[in-house]
């Protein structure tokens, strides 16, 4: 059945590039962030919200490329530029744990992007050791994927963060084995001739349909106990997916290229 996209999105998608002045004159952007610690299990954690009922697959729209449609990964490979290893399973991809990594065989840079995902259940482990995965635009720039429903961990770590620098705003998490989806809007850095950052990369997410990410610019590519300063990069890079040993399920996964585009 078609279904129309909801307003928000479409708004969220419409909205112009506004990139914001950086200093210039080096690799690193101020933190617009808190004084709060990076991973810090005292920073508050978002208000939990239940999401509207879920209405998924959202179908991809005429000018979208489809990168997994549930019957092949040809459009997948491993770091070594391998097929892809992971487990195709009732029409998802499973992460096959130890296999690495699944990258797309195309690039991209700025883009709109559609996944849906479900954690395993029953759930095991708890914190940051339960249905743990990541997508990451240009292999740096990661949104998390976790069981945070009824799972504490750091708030900078949960389902939806821009790990480790941006909470989301709500904890909009479904129960495991349930399909979730994200909007995830990309603008890649700018760099100039000199390879400074003249603009950081921007990113927005809806989680289950509800806004969790508004806007926010990132101070460097994400890491684990770190914030790496941006180094120049090419402007068109994979989008990748994490095999974090959990059997984490993904499924629908469609992005439209807005790359030149306003």
């Amino acid at each position: 059945m078609t279904r129309a996209f909801p307003p928000l999105l479409v708004l969220i998608t419409a909205i112009s590039l506004a990139l914001s002045p950086s200093t210039g004159d080096g690799q690193s952007i101020p933190n617009p962030m808190s004084s709060w610690p990076q991973h810090s299990k005292e920073r508050p954690r978002p208000p939990i919200i239940t999401p509207g009922a879920p209405a998924l697959p959202v179908p991809p729209p005429s000018d979208a490329i489809v990168l997994f449609d549930g019957a092949s990964l040809a459009n997948w490979k491993s770091d070594k530029g391998a097929p892809a290893a992971w487990r195709l399973i009732d029409g998802a991809v499973e992460v096959a744990a130890g296999k690495g990594m699944m990258f797309t065989r195309q690039s991209f840079g700025d883009a709109q992007l559609h996944i849906e995902w479900m954690s395993p259940n029953p759930a095991h482990g708890t914190d940051q050791d339960r249905g743990n995965s990541g997508v990451f635009f240009m292999g740096m720039y990661e949104v998390q994927v976790l069981d945070s429903y009824g799972n504490v961990t750091y708030a900078d770590g949960q389902a939806a963060s821009v790990y480790g620098q941006y909470p989301p705003l709500v904890n909009a998490s479904r129960p495991p084995g349930v399909w979730q989806s994200y909007d995830i809007i990309f603008r890649r850095p700018r760099f100039n001739a000199s390879g400074h950052v003249q603009s950081p990369a921007i990113v927005t997410v809806l989680h289950n349909e509800v806004l969790v990410q508004d806007h926010v610019e990132l101070v460097g590519p994400t890491a684990n106990q770190s914030r790496p300063p941006y180094a120049a990069h090419a402007d068109r890079l994979p989008i990748s997916l994490q095999d974090h040993g959990h059997p984490v399920r993904f499924r629908n996964i469609w992005l439209r290229d807005l790359e030149a585009r306003p």
